[in-house]
This record gives C-alpha cells, sequence and structure tokens, in this order.
C-alpha cells in the first residue's frame, strides 16, 4: 500500500497529474463509446448533443489526458535528471489545478451547454448565433484556464533547466545542448576528425523535453489567442452587441489555428515521445543510447519541421494557394517518416543491442508504442498527398487510420510504458498487484487501438465522413458495429488498469495523493487478567 506521508513533493505532485490524467481518459473514452452508439443507431442522443461531445472528446483526450501524464512525468524527471530541485513546486501545484479545472470546464461547455463548434474551431463558427454565448463563454474561459496551464509549466520546466542556485555557469553553452547543437558538433568532428567528441552538458531526454515544450508555448499562444477572441464576442454578445465576423479573414485564421494544432500533433508528439522512447530505451537495456548524437541532431530537426507542416489539413480547401499545399502539406510532411523513423530505429537498436532482455511491461508498451507509430505516420503520409487527399480529406480514414492510431496505439502506449516505468519510482517501490491484469491490459488495449482505428480506416475508404451521421442509413452501420467491439477491448483493458493500479495503492493511499485524512486510531491492547 502507499505511503503518502514518505514521498517528497516532486512524487506528489505527479502522482495528481497521473490521476487526473486516468480519470479524464476514461471520461474521453466513455464519449468516444457514447459516439461510436450513436454511430450504430443515431438514437442514443440528439445529433446536437453528439456534434458536442465531438467537440469535448478530442479537448479531453490530448489536454485533459495526455498532457497531463506527460507534464506530471515531465515535472519528476527533469529535476531528477538534472540532478537539481525543480525551480517552483507552488507553480508545478498551480499547473494541475489550472489544467484539470480548465479541462472541466471544457467539457461542461459542450455536455451540458451544447457548445460543438469541434476542437478546429473553424472561423467565424464559434461566434455565429447557432451557439449560445454563454456555451461560447465558457468554453473561451476553460481553455484560457487550460492553456495558462501549459503556460506556467513551460515557464517553470525552462526556469528549472536554466536556473542556477550555487554555481554559476554560462547560460549560452547550456542552450546549445539544449537545442542539441552539441549533437551536430560531434557529428562533424567524427567527420572531420577533429577530435574526440565533447560531452554533451544537457541528458537526451531533457534535450527532447525542453525542445517539445518550446512548441508547447507556441501552440499555447495560438490556442490560448483564439480563446480571448471568443471570449470578447462572447461578452458582447451577452451586452447586446453583435461584432462582426468579418473583420478576420476566415483562411488567415484557418492556417493559424491549423499551425498551432499541428505543434500538438506533429510537434509535442513526436519530439516528446522520442525523447520518452530514448528515455525508456535506456533505463529498459541499461545501455547508453545508439547514435546519441544523431539521435539529438534529429530532434532538433524534428522542432524545425513541426512549424512547417500545418499546410497537409488544407489540401482540400481550394483558397489555400498550391505553393503552400506542395512545400509544406506534402513535401515538409513527407519528411517527418524520416525524423520519426530515425527514432523508432534508434530505439530499436538500442534494445537489440542489449538482449536478452525480460518483456517487462515497460518494454512491451514501448514495443507496442512503435508499432502505433509505424501504423499511424504512414497513414498520414499516405493523406499528405494531393490526390490521395481528395478521396480521404475528411473521412474516418483521417481520424482513424491515422490520429487514433497515433493518439491510442502509438502516444497511448508509450505513455503507458512510462506510467508503469515510473511507477514504483513515484511510490517507493509499490508493486502492482496482478501481472495477469498488467498483460491483459497490454493486449486488450493494444488489440483494441489497432482493430477500432482499422475499422474506422476501411469506413472513411468506403465513404464515410468524419464529422457527419446518417441517420436512416446503414451503409457503415457493420463499420461500426466492428469499431465498438474493438472499442469496448479498450474499456477493459482501461478497468484492468485502474484496478490494479487502486489496489495496489488502495484508497486511502489515492485520496491522500490530494488531501491528508486523519490519523488512524490504534486499538489498545488490554492484557488478559
Amino acid at each position: 500500500m502507499l505511503e503518502v506521508s514518505r514521498l517528497n513533493p516532486l512524487q506528489k505532485v505527479a502522482l495528481r497529474f497521473a490521476v487526473v490524467s486516468l480519470i479524464y481518459y476514461g471520461v474521453t473514452i466513455l464519449e468516444g463509446m457514447l459516439m461510436r452508439a450513436h454511430q450504430i443507431n443515431y438514437d442514443v442522443f440528439h445529433t446536437d448533443h453528439y456534434y458536442a461531445i465531438l467537440n469535448a472528446h478530442p479537448m479531453m483526450g490530448i489536454f485533459g489526458s495526455s498532457f497531463m501524464l506527460v507534464f506530471g512525468a515531465f515535472y519528476f524527471l527533469v529535476p531528477t535528471l538534472l540532478g537539481k530541485s525543480i525551480y517552483s513546486q507552488r507553480l508545478a501545484e498551480l499547473t494541475w489545478i489550472l489544467m484539470t479545472v480548465g479541462a472541466g470546464i471544457i467539457w461542461i461547455s459542450s455536455f451540458f451547454f451544447r457548445y460543438a463548434a469541434l476542437y478546429t474551431n473553424y472561423w467565424p463558427l464559434p461566434v455565429s448565433k447557432e451557439f449560445s454565448p454563454y456555451a461560447l463563454g465558457t468554453f473561451a474561459i476553460g481553455n484560457i484556464l487550460l492553456m495558462g496551464g501549459v503556460f506556467v509549466f513551460c515557464y517553470n520546466i525552462f526556469a528549472t533547466v536554466f536556473h542556477q542556485r550555487d554555481q554559476k555557469k554560462p547560460i549560452w553553452p547550456m542552450l546549445l545542448s539544449a537545442l542539441g547543437i552539441d549533437g551536430f558538433i560531434n557529428l562533424y568532428r567524427r567527420i572531420a576528425g577533429k577530435g574526440r567528441e565533447k560531452e554533451p552538458i544537457m541528458p537526451l531526454p531533457v534535450v527532447a523535453i525542453f525542445r517539445g515544450t518550446i512548441d508547447t508555448v507556441l501552440d499555447a499562444v495560438v490556442l490560448g489567442g483564439a480563446s480571448v477572441i471568443f471570449l470578447v464576442h462572447a461578452i458582447y454578445t451577452v451586452m447586446g452587441t453583435n461584432l462582426s465576423a468579418g473583420w478576420l479573414d476566415a483562411l488567415i485564421y484557418k492556417n493559424i489555428y491549423w499551425w498551432g494544432l499541428d505543434l500538438i500533433a506533429d510537434g509535442l508528439v513526436l519530439i516528446y515521445v522520442a525523447g520518452t522512447w530514448y528515455l525508456l530505451a535506456t533505463l529498459i537495456s541499461g545501455k547508453p543510447l545508439f547514435m546519441q548524437n544523431i539521435a539529438r541532431a534529429a530532434l532538433l530537426v524534428e522542432l524545425v519541421v513541426s512549424w512547417n507542416v500545418w499546410g497537409h489539413h488544407l489540401l482540400s480547401d481550394q483558397a489555400q494557394p498550391n505553393l503552400m499545399k506542395i512545400v509544406s502539406g506534402e513535401m515538409v510532411t513527407a519528411f517527418e517518416l524520416v525524423t520519426m523513423g530515425i527514432a523508432g530505429f534508434i530505439t530499436l537498436a538500442t534494445l537489440w543491442q542489449a538482449r536478452p532482455l525480460k518483456m517487462t511491461p515497460p518494454l512491451k508498451f514501448l514495443l507496442g508504442g512503435v508499432l502505433g507509430f509505424s501504423l499511424g505516420v504512414p497513414a498520414g503520409i499516405i493523406q499528405a498527398d494531393l490526390g490521395m487527399n481528395r478521396i480521404l480529406h475528411n473521412t474516418q480514414w483521417v481520424i482513424g487510420s491515422h490520429a487514433h492510431m497515433q493518439m491510442l496505439v502509438g502516444l497511448g502506449m508509450t505513455l503507458y510504458a512510462a506510467l508503469y516505468a515510473l511507477f514504483p519510482m513515484l511510490t517507493n517501490n509499490v508493486e502492482l498487484k496482478s501481472k495477469s491484469l498488467t498483460n491483459f491490459h497490454f493486449w486488450a488495449h493494444l488489440i483494441g487501438g489497432i482493430g477500432m482505428s482499422v475499422a474506422m480506416g476501411f469506413a472513411g475508404m468506403d465513404g464515410m465522413l468524419r464529422r457527419a451521421v446518417y441517420p436512416g442509413d446503414t451503409t457503415f452501420q457493420p463499420h461500426m458495429i466492428i469499431a465498438a467491439f474493438f472499442g469496448s477491448l479498450m474499456i477493459l483493458a482501461y478497468l484492468a488498469m485502474m484496478y490494479n493500479i487502486i489496489s495496489s495503492i488502495g484508497i486511502r493511499g489515492l485520496i491522500e495523493i490530494f488531501v491528508k485524512l486523519p490519523e488512524r486510531q490504534k486499538r489498545e491492547i488490554v492484557p488478559a487478567i
């Protein structure tokens, strides 16, 4: 059982992030199955409610669940890897509070107030008269709080990396190492025969976290800024003054907004995931990372690539300039197959050199994560072709074979690998009660995630749109029944994992992660006379 009183502040805050993340993930898969049931029957709830849930679903899955688990892990890992304390424990606590409240308010805005502009929030749809200004304002406030938590996290991580309380060191070499420039320098030294390579200042996982956090800041600026605009429109509407939606060009807005959104999918996910793979590979194998300098250099290349790939979301937009479609949408996007391929190869090569390895839960889930991205990334590259995009754009293929394959299998399995690897570190070596439940979690989630994504992909190839319902039309019903079956496996996987974790740390330990309970009274033992 977990003894919370013996945990240090970093362990506690990381566990708080993890608990909230897993709760919100449960909400996310419940929403997904509700929508799947509606796609099968169309009488589960009103169609407006379906679209409202569709609005909340990705926000809860990405920010409420994935970001929360990632941020909690990084708050623990960055100080640990650098051998220093976190810059501000209070800011770490503020982060999870802001993000928890913000994600909850976003869910309320959709589930109860029926805000359904979808997570893309295409202009001027969010501020149209179709939605209540109270629904729009609620969504905007929730997103502002959420992005506020993201800003606090980024500041705290940056400050932790560069702040020096005792020994003062030059910032410039630290910055170069955090960006991975020393990886390029060492590669040049090796090729040119310029002598021995220099040991990098920053550990490789910290480099990945630092670079991913740069994208996180930019993403928060875009999404938070858009939410401020939404809030202004909501306030003016409540006051009886309707602002003209025409003051903002729809195409320019769409490019800026997709640039911000794509920093999550093609920046944060790939960079953070690569760094997590590298860390897990070294922890599991006990060996130094294979081709470490190339790994550092590739992370910097991926950072630049992530700033220039958003155009693949606008390949079917007739107003989008053709040059941007070709350069950003096709050419730069295709390069992501290279950077992610390098990360996968380096990870697998590191593990291969350390064989034989025991097939532990972190290793199994790590391999599952690599498999997920090996399936999901090529599916995305297929879409990023002007010809194929005409067929696949806005279909279930996009959200199934590509997005859900990457998020549920690739990212999800990677996060679970990190969770199982960090669990003993965060709980002072508390052991999970059941290995059988851990194995069931692995297989049910892997098979369920791949099966559901493939079923959605086949529906997309047959013409099923991703943001449409088909009442009275049973053409796609078989696809959705198969997707629901595999989705049910993921629900069982989630329940098995949660039961295993909760039974291992105890209900009291779970509660005391957040609130200290009164001490248990010990019974007095009265000796028999």
